[in-house]
């Protein structure tokens, strides 16, 4: 629980790279209801289908709603602008889908594991946390709004004693030329420790070291890496083996894996004169 707390107060004090909004009008909560539900499906559906061109078998075009099957056995930690009218949909302005170890029982699987071999994880007796489905409206991206997030996410973190959390996290697109060097430095760089290295799975595992590492450009990279896995980078989290293409959703995931004890030194050593 201490190792627990630690985070929790990096989250307080801006440590992720934003900054706690003065401006009180979002609040972060869990979602509750209906129009809580539908408001983030809706927030879904602009950023994954509109914004990103994806697409899968339960969404809801005519109505525009993004969803699956996952949904109803997971937490939706949800940003709300509380100057927003519920009933017109837009008031979540930013998700977090939350899936427990009890949630994944009772659906029979954890959603990454379509693209990924979690057994290393599940055999661990940790308790385990799938982080999924985050997304920010267009006009509330830039930092204070993800801070927001993970602040609740933190408060979620500790209140279920959760020890490993993970999910995937995209690069957009699919031509996987575009992400060769980003993937080969997340490979050579943060390859996570064998206790979490996770693995894609057979048969839709793509190689990420597709570049000599004496060839990478580092620094351009990593500006070509996805702003969210930097966040979970610099807490000390770690990527999976292998990349998965999911062509239903215009994406080239990677599997970030954080641990709360290793995620607490990692982030001691980069940030401790901030804090």
């Amino acid at each position: 629980m201490h190792e627990l707390c630690l985070l929790h107060k990096k989250l307080q004090l801006g440590l992720w790279g934003g900054v706690r909004p003065k401006d009180r009008q979002l609040e972060v909560r869990l979602g509750r209801g209906e129009q809580d539900r539908l408001a983030a499906a809706r927030l879904r559906y602009t950023v994954f289908v509109e914004e990103m061109g994806g697409d899968g078998p339960l969404v809801d075009h005519p109505n525009r709603f993004e969803q699956d099957r996952f949904d109803p056995y997971c937490d939706h930690m949800i940003l709300v602008d509380t100057t927003c009218d519920p009933a017109s949909l837009n008031h979540v302005v930013g998700v977090y889908r939350l899936m427990t170890e009890k949630a994944a029982q009772d659906v029979g699987q954890f959603y990454s594991e379509d693209e990924y071999d979690l057994a290393v994880l599940k055999s661990s007796g940790r308790r385990l946390l799938e982080l999924g489905r985050s997304c920010v409206a267009k006009d509330y991206r830039g930092g204070q709004a993800l801070a927001l997030l993970w602040d609740g996410l933190a408060d979620f973190v500790i209140s279920h004693e959760i020890e490993v959390m993970f999910g995937v996290a995209s690069f957009h697109g699919t031509d996987i030329k575009d992400f060769s060097a980003p993937l080969s430095h997340l490979y050579y760089n943060h390859l996570a420790p064998m206790d979490l290295r996770v693995m894609a799975r057979e048969g839709v595992y793509q190689r990420m070291d597709l570049l000599p590492e004496e060839r990478l450009d580092r620094v351009a990279a990593m500006r070509d890496v996805p702003s969210l896995m930097k966040s979970y980078l610099r807490l000390g989290g770690f990527v999976g083996d292998g990349a998965f293409i999911d062509h239903s959703f215009n994406t080239t995931d990677v599997c970030l894996v954080m641990d709360t004890k290793r995620m607490n030194a990692a982030a001691r050593a980069r940030y401790g004169r901030k804090s």
